[in-house]
Parts: C-alpha cells; sequence; structure tokens
C-alpha cells in the first residue's frame, strides 16, 4: 500500500470531520466521494482498514465503517472479505460479484465463446412475413396498443402452455403467465414468493442471473454440492437441517455450467425432500428445451409447489424476449401482481409473434434449426478437444473443461483473452465463498456463423489447456 496517497486521504478525512457539518460518518463519505470523482484518489486504491483509519481520525471504528458502506451502496467502493476495501475500477471486482451479460458488445476483432446465445437463422424470414400479415390486420395492431391482462391473453397463455408441455407433462394454460423473458419470469417469481433475508438453495455453480436478482432482492443463496446429475438430494437435505430454508432452483436438464441432466429416480428423490422440509421449486428449463427427449420436469413430480420457467431465448429469437411461467393455481395471483409491479403486462407485440409462431409450427421448426446447428458445430470443434477431461451434452451448446494442473482457469482466461478470445470460468457461476473448481466453459452457440473463427478459437483453448503450451502458472 502506498504511504503518500494514504497520508495524504488520511489528512483529506481529517479536514473534512474539522470543517464539515452532519453526522461525522457522512462527512467521511462525502470527503471520500469527493475525492474518488475528481480523481484525488485512484480507481483500485485500497483504502486503510477500518480500524487503523479510525485511530488516526480520533473516531469510532463504526463511524468508519458506515462510511465506507455509504461509498459501497453508491458504487464507489468494493469490500472484499479477508483482503481489504477498495475504490471501485472496472473488472476489480469479483465475477460472481460484477453479474454477468449476454449483450455483446462491438470488438470485432474479439470472438466470443463465453456465452450461450441464440444462433441466429431463418427466424428473419419469418419476422419479416408475420410483421407484414401484422401490418395488413388494423384490428390487432389496434388491440396490440392496449393494455393486456396481466398474465397475458388467453390465447398466448395456451401458447406457452403448449410449448412448455412434453411427454406427460401438459400444463393448463390457466397456470401459465406471461413474461418479458426468463430472466423477467426469475424476478417476478422471486419478488412475489421470497422475501429479503429468505434463504434459498441452488447449486454451487448456478446460473449467473440468479446470482445477480438474489443479491438486488437481498435473497441469501446457500450452494448445494453438485455431481453429474446435477443438485445433490443428500446436500439439499443437509443444508435444509442446519439453515432456514424458503426454496430451491435448478436447472433439472442442461444443468448450467456443467451439462448434467437428472434422472428420474434423482427428480423424485429431490422432490420428496422439498416435500418434506416444505420448499417452494423454481425449475429453469432455459437450456432445457434444447433437449426434445428431455425428461419430465420437477413441475410434474411436485405440481402444487413447483414453479417452472421457460422461455423462446434460446431456441427461436433471444430479443423477443418471450417467456412463460407455469405455477401453481395458488400461487399465479401473487407472481401476477410482481408482474404488474415491473412491467403490468408482457409486451403484446411479441406476445402475438409467438403465438403465432408457436401455433403454425414455426418456433418449432427454428428450435429443431437451433438444434441442428448447435450439433454441426459441436462435430466441427470436438476433435480438437481430444485427450482433454470435458463433460457435455449432445444437444448442450457448450464444452465444460476441466483445466489440468498446473494451470489455473483465470490463468487460460486471461492468456486467451490476449489474443481476442473469450471464455467463462467457474468463478463466473460461484454461489458462496467454498472454493471453486478450475474449469472453463466454452460454447459453439456464437452469433458469427464463420466456421474458421469457431475453429480458430476452439483450437486456441485446446493450446492454452495443454501443459506444453499452456499459460504460466502465478
Amino acid at each position: 500500500m502506498a504511504v503518500k496517497p494514504i497520508f495524504d486521504t488520511v489528512s483529506m478525512l481529517a479536514e473534512a470531520l474539522k470543517s464539515g457539518r452532519g453526522a461525522k460518518y457522512k462527512r467521511l463519505a462525502n470527503a471520500l466521494e469527493i475525492g474518488i470523482r475528481e480523481g484525488r484518489i485512484d480507481a483500485g486504491m485500497k483504502l486503510p482498514p477500518h480500524r487503523r483509519l479510525a485511530d488516526r481520525l480520533g473516531v469510532t471504528i463504526g463511524t468508519v465503517s458506515r462510511a465506507y458502506a455509504e461509498l459501497e451502496r453508491l458504487g464507489l467502493l468494493v469490500a472484499r472479505v479477508g483482503n481489504g476495501t477498495f475504490v471501485r475500477q472496472r473488472e476489480l471486482e469479483r465475477k460472481r460479484d460484477a453479474g454477468f451479460s449476454n449483450f455483446v458488445e462491438d470488438w470485432p476483432e474479439q470472438y466470443d465463446m463465453s456465452r450461450n446465445m441464440h444462433i441466429p437463422g431463418s427466424e428473419i424470414g419469418f419476422l419479416a412475413n408475420s410483421l407484414l400479415d401484422l401490418a395488413g390486420d388494423p384490428q390487432t395492431l389496434s388491440e396490440l396498443t392496449l393494455y393486456a391482462p396481466d398474465v397475458g391473453l388467453p390465447r398466448y397463455r395456451q401458447a406457452g402452455a403448449h410449448w412448455l408441455a412434453h411427454h406427460e407433462f401438459r400444463p393448463q394454460a390457466e397456470q401459465v403467465l406471461c413474461v418479458n423473458g426468463g430472466q423477467h419470469g426469475l424476478l417476478c417469481t422471486l419478488m412475489a414468493l421470497l422475501r429479503a433475508g429468505d434463504a434459498l438453495v441452488t447449486e454451487q455453480l448456478t446460473y449467473p442471473g440468479l446470482i445477480t436478482v438474489a443479491r438486488m432482492l437481498g435473497i441469501k443463496l446457500l450452494g448445494a454440492a453438485l455431481d453429474e446429475e446435477g443438485l445433490c438430494p443428500a446436500s439439499l437435505d443437509e443444508l435444509c437441517r442446519h439453515n432456514r430454508i424458503s426454496a430451491i432452483y435448478c436447472s433439472p436438464t442442461l444443468q448450467n455450467p456443467t451439462t448434467g441432466v437428472m434422472s428420474a429416480q434423482r427428480r423424485e428423490a429431490l422432490v420428496a425432500i422439498c416435500r418434506a422440509h416444505n420448499l417452494l421449486i423454481i425449475e429453469d428449463e432455459a437450456h432445457a428445451v434444447l433437449v426434445e427427449d428431455r425428461p419430465l420436469p420437477l413441475s410434474y413430480y411436485a405440481p402444487e409447489r413447483s414453479v417452472l420457467i421457460g422461455s423462446l431465448s434460446k431456441a427461436v429469437a433471444a430479443g423477443l424476449r418471450v417467456g412463460y411461467l407455469h405455477a401453481p393455481t395458488s400461487l399465479v395471483s401473487r407472481i401476477a401482481a410482481a408482474l404488474r409491479a415491473t412491467c403490468w403486462m408482457a409486451t403484446p407485440l411479441t406476445m402475438e409473434l409467438a403465438a403465432c409462431w408457436i401455433e403454425s409450427g414455426v418456433a418449432k421448426k427454428l428450435l429443431g434449426q437451433q438444434i441442428a446447428e448447435i450439433e454441426r458445430r459441436k462435430q466441427l470443434v470436438s476433435t480438437l478437444l481430444d485427450g482433454l477431461s470435458y463433460r457435455t451434452h449432445p444437444h448442450s451448446p457448450h464444452f465444460w473443461i476441466r483445466v489440468p494442473e498446473p494451470w489455473r482457469a483465470s490463468d487460460v482466461e486471461a492468456d486467451l483473452k490476449l489474443r481476442n478470445y473469450l471464455i467463462a470460468t467457474a468463478e463466473t457461476f460461484a454461489v458462496g465463498r467454498a472454493a471453486v473448481p478450475q474449469f472453463v466453459r466454452a460454447s459453439v452457440s456464437n452469433a458469427s456463423h464463420n466456421d474458421p473463427l469457431l475453429l480458430a478459437g476452439f483450437q486456441a483453448l485446446a493450446d492454452a489447456l495443454r501443459q506444453d503450451s499452456g499459460p504460466m502458472k502465478e
């Protein structure tokens, strides 16, 4: 820690205490904020520990803690347990704290393998034709400009029920709510059914969007152990015996990021534990739709306590922002209230397009094209990973790859980024502060249709993971 910047900061804060007005912690917070915004306190700088600064300024530790907390709330500081408090700068936070974005910035020199994206296909032509059809239907256009029921029009809910159905699982339209994508559905579910301070169990490695929403809502996440099938029932049971748990969130089919698929026996065991401990089940099928012969959802085994989240984002078109929730009848009105609180209703125009595509078979055709293109791309690159330890599923858009010793996932990620290739590490998906496994996730579902770039990206990844050409261990 540089001595002069710290000395200057302490002097500045001492002057603020002496000449300022209001509560002492406010004076300290205001002075630090001004120093940060004016550049006198550098981004990335480590601030003095609470006790040391309190001693230097002659105030209580609580005063310093409140000042730091105020600046954390404003997004100017970031506290890292066991390491200290820092002035926030880009990429300073742990990946699990920084969140995850599906928007790809316009960096043409970079090839992104870090995200599971919808691969563009023939939906553009279908969209153009559908919009032309709507343009010739003034009555429908007029209806689309009006407020609709918060849960969606009956026809849209019926389309959602059809989209979520498979095998013996046959949702009723009355239990379906229309939402603006799966992420919006997750937000509405958590807002409606959990409260700040509630504990929710999920996989130790889970969907980053859940981590972000839980943090915003003040919901405590607890990570359950994972195996090849996904969340372990015994681990869930153990967590329930030592904590007051309200719900679980999991992806039983194509678990993200490990690609696990629960057997029917595992699903029944998980449901039995949820019933024993009276837990709500929140089930994410965003990726599961890519598996046409997938197992029955948890909602089939425990319809009285399960909320199922589905969407068109991975199969049809992410930009439509169309999603569906299937919930027990007793919970529909509560989730509808959260839906109203966030956007009043799902966007009627996109819901109309989605209903037309589901009813006409276009959505199913686009889903088939997506599955075929993922399979083609994976066959193209899979031989490049020969000799490496990885997991995947025939219908998963990504590979979950172990980083060989002595390398670390962060080393591989940094090495590839220097070559303009992006991947995701396990840190992005990690819940809690337990040790993070040394794995990386590499996806074939980039929006680009440039096969040579795809091959070059996976070749670079394979080279970085092999010890003879891997990144240097720190």
